[in-house]
């Protein structure tokens, strides 16, 4: 495997990770309030940005 095709991988898996852990911050106990809050919202994005940077990079020759 080669090294982009590894780090576009990290990426897509980091990125939906994040974004399923800011997803489920409060259900799994480490979210502060109750609701989607700022931090979470923008966990969210980011998480999602990640990933879509790692399959843009998996996606390209």
């Amino acid at each position: 495997m080669s090294a982009k095709k590894t780090i576009s991988t990290i990426l897509l898996v980091l990125g939906i990770v994040a974004l399923i852990l800011f997803a489920l911050a409060d259900r799994i106990g480490i979210g502060r309030n109750p609701g989607y809050g700022l931090q979470q919202i923008a966990g969210m994005i980011i998480g999602a940005v990640v990933a879509v940077v790692g399959l843009i990079m998996a996606r390209r020759k």
